[in-house]
This record gives structure tokens, C-alpha cells and sequence, in this order.
């Protein structure tokens, strides 16, 4: 388990929508919440999540599914840093619904400049901010 501190946490309530003909949460729903998950570390980039300011972009996204999500009972998607590279970031997901882990994920994301279309270092100020975010045993 990883320690609050470190984690964004956000929780989510399944619509009957989300589900599928078996009756549990559809695999195509977990990317978009994972997606919702990750604001907290958009937000780390770009504060009020202007287009004009678009600074990241995701590159790879890996997602296991462990367990049945079901409607009527909240999901938690937990968010951390596993890795800060120069230009890039490894985020981990997690998907938590009645005290048991359901599925995880990460997510690769640059920096990018939009303007000349390729990677650019992480500034120190934000990788300040991811820092505090990193799991314990990667520091």
C-alpha cells in the first residue's frame, strides 16, 4: 500500500453506463478514469489546465485488469510518480473498489513544446513538485 502522502486520490462514482453486458465496469471506462486520475499531475504543469499551455503529452499507457469493478460501489484511482526522467514521466493508477485492488496502470507522459513539436526538459521547479510525489522506495 502506498503511504497518503505521497498519492493523489480521487473517487468515482460508476454510472450505470459504465457497465457491460456481464454486468461489471467495462474495460473501455478504466482509461478515461485513469485519465481523470492524472489531472492532479497536469495540474502540476499546467495549474489551470489551459489549452493554450498544453505541455504534456501521453506517449505509452499500460493498464492490467485484476478484479470485476461493479456498479453502486465507488472506485478510488490513486495517482503517483514511479520515475521522473528529463523530459518525461511514469505515472502509476491504481483502481480500488471495496478494499481491494481491481486493476493498475501507468502512464508515460512528456514534456513537450507544442510550438516546435519535440520533447523539452522538465523545468526544476515542477520536478520539485513531482518529487513529492515519487514513491518512497524510488527516491
Amino acid at each position: 500500500m502506498i503511504a497518503s502522502h505521497v498519492m493523489f486520490s480521487l473517487s468515482i462514482n460508476p454510472r450505470f453506463c459504465d457497465t457491460d453486458a456481464l454486468g461489471h465496469i467495462n474495460n473501455t471506462v478504466l482509461p478515461v478514469w485513469f485519465l481523470e486520475g492524472r489531472e492532479s499531475i497536469l495540474r502540476i504543469f499546467n495549474p489551470s489546465l489551459s489549452t493554450e499551455e498544453v505541455s504534456l503529452v501521453l506517449v505509452k499507457l499500460e493498464l492490467e485488469y485484476l478484479e470485476e469493478m461493479f456498479f453502486g460501489k465507488p472506485v478510488e484511482i490513486r495517482t503517483y510518480v514511479l520515475r521522473i526522467g528529463t523530459s518525461s514521466v511514469l505515472v502509476g493508477q491504481e483502481a480500488w473498489q471495496d478494499g481491494k485492488l481491481c486493476a493498475t496502470g501507468s502512464a508515460t507522459m512528456v514534456n513537450f513544446d507544442k510550438h516546435s513539436r519535440k520533447s523539452v526538459p522538465i523545468p526544476a521547479d515542477i520536478r520539485k513538485k513531482l518529487s513529492e510525489h515519487l514513491l518512497e522506495q524510488d527516491r
